[in-house]
């Protein structure tokens, strides 16, 4: 096979015309700030589920972690396990804050608490994030249309992120959701199809998959030594799960965002266990997949070398029938459209309230607030495209490591801080300052052996003696405990001061 046929245009050109279409339909409905940031808080919670469920299903899921279980095993399946755990804790704490807040923005709690610095950090930060989410899931979008088109890479990428800054910069929220809701759906359908197919094109039948992948451990959730934090063993990993999956539920501005344009208080815990519980066993597709192209490749040796994050493009090309083969490639221009307009949504929305709104313009007009939500959806579609173009030239590293390490860094702070402002009543300004200072030296101290290590730099044996020896992937475990426990411990020399009467 291996061609991409008329009828695999067609589907394509289909797909990009109903998101299209989804999205001029709802445009009236996001020409006010209101609709724009939060969709009228009118949504159903199906949708917004299904629109939670495709925010965290990218194209860094429908590619990357296939690769990963197809070069290794599926100690990174275990980050997905954690999701549960940081589902309960959002559900009973964290969307009865925000929807009782009425508030858009997810760090004005941090500026109630501590000062304007806590919540100009955490926007940094999370602005930092939704950068390199950006990036990485416009990159390996890209792959597959490389494989199948043989157009260049960053060609590729310029061209999808100025087509997903404009549908971003006319839809607004609303229409995000609902085609996240409708791209999830076709995102589900192909990888389920596809993983069907698969099982067949074993000469021995399935059963042929598993003795293979059992002969090379390919189901390993990795080491579960509990004294080992230099290595991602089952239990580092899954740290880094709750720390991760508790920022992203937690102080989000995408999430955050959906909770609010749920119509209830009912609905929007209903989106949260929805999008939260799905993902464990779509996640857990992934991987399968992977592992069965593992053993596929195995039975079947192919005649070109390709990089894991490649591999699952490949097959869809190579392997699939027409029809099916464009049915795949709209699921992954869906699983990167969905994550890229909802990244550029919140970025917009954060900066408008957070930086335009409160420290450049606090008188603004409502036209005045759309200029900025709509200027800053350019910048940041801008700079998340260049951002991917710099990525394609990564090497010898798969896309998804990459991606852990800077969102660990990045977001190493935001979670301590914020658990310590709903933990600890005493906390205040004083303590607050005292511990992001201290997390930050500690994030800083963990993550140069990383960043060395990616320059090929090695450090002198006097100065590496003093360097961290953790994994990268547990510098927002360590960060974030030390913000939240040295805050607590701060608190005691420096009590909030009393309330004048």
């Amino acid at each position: 096979m291996g061609a991409f046929t008329a009828v695999d245009f067609a589907i394509l050109v289909l797909y990009f015309l109903a998101v299209l279409a989804t999205g001029l339909y709802f445009w009236r409905k996001s020409r006010s700030v209101e609709g724009f940031t939060a969709a009228g808080r009118s949504l159903p919670g199906w949708v917004v589920g299904f629109s939670i469920l495709a925010t965290y299903v990218s194209s860094i899921s429908f590619l990357a972690n296939p690769g990963k279980s197809f070069d290794g095993n599926w100690n990174p399946f275990v980050f997905s396990l954690s999701l549960p755990i940081a589902t309960w804790v959002a559900v009973k704490y964290f969307i009865p804050y925000y929807r009782a807040s009425n508030e858009v923005s997810a760090y004005s709690h941090l500026e109630h608490r501590f000062g304007p610095w806590a919540r100009v950090y955490a926007g940094v930060c999370y602005l930092l994030i939704q950068l390199a989410r950006m990036g990485t899931v416009l990159y390996l979008m890209a792959l597959p249309i490389h494989v199948v088109l043989g157009w260049d890479v960053t060609l590729i990428i310029v061209a999808t992120g100025v087509c997903v800054t404009a549908y971003t910069f006319v839809g607004g929220i609303v229409a995000v959701i609902w085609t996240d809701a409708i791209q999830c759906i076709i995102l589900m359908a192909g990888a389920v199809l596809c993983l069907v197919l698969m099982l067949f094109k074993f000469p021995e039948g399935p059963g042929q998959l598993f003795e293979i992948a059992n002969q090379h451990e390919k189901f390993s959730l990795g080491s579960y030594d509990l004294s080992d934090f230099t290595a991602p063993t089952f239990w580092v990993v899954l740290l880094y799960g709750i720390v991760i999956n508790l920022t992203n539920f937690g102080i989000d501005q995408n999430y955050v965002q959906r909770y609010i344009a749920a119509k209830s208080d009912d609905d929007a815990r209903k989106s949260l266990w929805m999008g939260g519980l799905l993902f464990l066993p779509l996640s857990a597709l992934f991987f399968f997949i992977g592992t069965t192209l593992f053993a596929f490749y195995q039975v079947n040796p192919p005649n070109f070398e390709v990089k894991p994050d490649e591999v699952f493009a490949r097959f869809i090309v190579d392997e699939l029938p027409p029809g099916l083969t464009g049915l795949l490639i709209a699921a992954v221009f869906s699983a990167a459209m969905s994550t890229v307009s909802t990244s550029l949504n919140s970025s917009a929305t954060l900066f408008m309230t957070d930086w335009y709104k409160r420290f450049l313009n606090r008188e603004a007009t409502e036209k005045q607030q759309m200029g900025a939500l709509y200027v800053s959806t350019v910048v940041w579609g801008v700079f998340g495209t260049l951002l991917a173009v710099g990525i394609a030239a990564l090497e010898n590293r798969t896309v998804l490591d990459t991606w852990w390490v800077l969102a660990g860094v990045f977001s190493g702070g935001m979670v301590g801080i914020f658990l310590l402002g709903m933990v600890s009543r005493r906390a205040g300004n004083p303590a607050g300052v005292v511990a992001m200072c201290v997390g930050i030296l500690v994030i800083v101290w963990m993550s140069v052996p990383p960043l060395l290590d990616k320059l090929g730099v090695s450090a002198p044996d006097d100065v590496a003696q003093y360097m961290s020896s953790f994994h990268s992937l547990m510098i927002p475990v360590v960060g974030t405990l030390a913000i939240l426990l040295v805050g607590l411990s701060a608190s005691q020399l420096f009590p909030p001061r009393a309330s004048k009467s």
